[in-house]
């Protein structure tokens, strides 16, 4: 499987230097802006899951010492 993700990836890369450079600084504006949305989207429902766990009573408050004595237990 890893090595039909390289041929993968290795063909993308190829189809990329195909394009003008013009197209391929397009191309990394695009790649850019979906990963900035993408990360976006998983803080977003980082936050959400945090807020459903608050509130039903599934957040632990304490100093970071507590927290350390639970990791060790």
């Amino acid at each position: 499987m890893q090595k039909q993700h390289n041929l993968a990836f290795q063909d993308a890369l190829e189809i990329v230097e195909s394009l003008s450079e013009s197209q391929q600084e397009e191309l990394i504006v695009i790649i850019r802006s979906r990963l900035l949305e993408h990360r976006r989207d998983q803080l977003a429902e980082s936050i959400k899951e945090a807020k459903e766990d608050y509130l039903n009573g599934e957040v632990k408050k304490g100093s970071v010492d507590d927290l350390m004595k639970d990791l060790y237990k």
